[in-house]
C-alpha cells in the first residue's frame, strides 16, 4: 500500500509538473524514501534551479536551487509503545546548496537547511519534538545520469533549534530519485 501511494504521487506530480515546466516555475520533480528508528517517511518535492555558478574552476561550481516539499510519515512506536501506530504530514521549503559539474551531469554534492512544518507534534520512540515548526537540514550526494534521471543518498535531521524543550531530534537516512525537465 505504501509504495503504491508513493508511485502514484510521484506519477501525479510528474504529470501536473511537466504542464508547468515550459514556465520554468519548477525545473525538476523528485521524491525522497526516508527511514529512521521506527519511523518511515515519504517526501514528493518541486525544484527550482537557481542557474548560478559560483567559485567555478576546472569544470565544476558550486550552485543550488530552492526545494518546496510534502511528507508523510509514518510512526511505528507512538508515544514509545510498541505497535502503537500514528501518521503525520509536514510542508517544507529549503534552499539547497550544490558542487556539481558545470553540464549539470554526474557526480554532485549538497547540503541545506530549511523550515517545516508538522500537522501535530512527533512523538515517536524515545523521541519527542515539542513544536509544529521544525527545522530540516540535510547533506546529501548523488548522481545526475545524461538522461537527466537523479539518484542521490541524504542525511536529513529535524529539530526545532532548541526553541522549546522537549527537542531531542529526529535523523533520517534517505533515498532520492528526481526528473531533471
Amino acid at each position: 500500500m505504501f509504495a503504491k501511494t508513493m508511485m502514484a504521487a510521484v506519477a501525479a506530480l510528474t504529470l501536473s509538473q511537466t504542464a508547468m515546466a515550459q514556465d520554468k516555475l519548477i525545473d525538476s520533480v523528485s521524491v525522497d524514501y526516508g527511514s529512521s528508528s521506527k519511523n518511515r517517511m515519504v517526501r514528493v518535492n518541486a525544484a527550482k534551479d537557481w542557474d548560478v555558478k559560483w567559485f567555478q574552476s576546472n569544470g565544476t561550481n558550486l550552485s543550488g536551487y530552492w526545494e518546496a516539499s510534502a511528507g508523510y510519515w509514518k510512526e511505528k512506536q507512538y508515544r514509545n509503545i510498541p505497535g502503537n501506530k500514528e501518521n503525520l504530514f509536514d510542508v517544507g521549503f529549503t534552499p539547497v546548496f550544490r558542487f556539481q559539474n558545470d553540464n549539470k551531469k554526474g557526480m554532485y554534492y549538497e547540503a541545506g537547511i530549511g523550515v517545516h512544518l508538522f500537522s501535530e507534534l512527533y512523538n515517536n520512540d524515545d523521541n519527542r519534538l515539542s513544536t509544529a515548526f521544525q527545522f530540516g537540514d540535510h547533506i546529501g550526494m548523488g548522481y545526475v545520469l545524461q538522461n537527466n534521471w537523479e539518484i542521490g543518498l541524504k542525511l536529513q535531521h529535524f529539530s526545532n533549534g532548541g526553541i522549546k524543550k522537549p527537542n531531542s531530534g529526529v535523523n533520517f537516512v534517505e533515498l532520492k530519485a528526481a526528473y531533471h525537465f
